[in-house]
């Protein structure tokens, strides 16, 4: 699973640049899922999981052209550098 949290005031592009890169990635999109979420104590920032079935997948996601040029926009809408954690599921539960 990937955390990546960010700080924009154009959230609206950030979500363009998003469905592009979805449709751009096609049918070599690595990541089964993903939810975004706005921090209601932070203004202008957000919070994006991204659920990989294995961190050979994220990698190959992380090492996709695609990937690479979504990342260089996103850098152009955030108001700093984005952070990126990569995490082991160690647990979930759903109800």
């Amino acid at each position: 699973m990937q955390l990546i949290e960010f700080s924009t005031r154009q959230y609206d592009q950030m979500d363009m640049l998003i469905d592009g890169w979805i449709s751009e990635i096609g049918a070599e999109r690595t990541a089964r899922w993903m939810v975004m979420g706005r921090d209601l104590d932070r203004p202008d920032t957000y919070v994006e999981v991204v659920e990989f079935p294995s961190p050979e997948a994220a990698q190959r996601n992380s090492d996709s052209p695609v990937t690479s040029a979504f990342a260089s926009k996103m850098v152009g809408v955030c108001d700093g550098p984005p952070t990126f954690r990569n995490l082991e599921v160690t647990r979930a539960e759903t109800p």
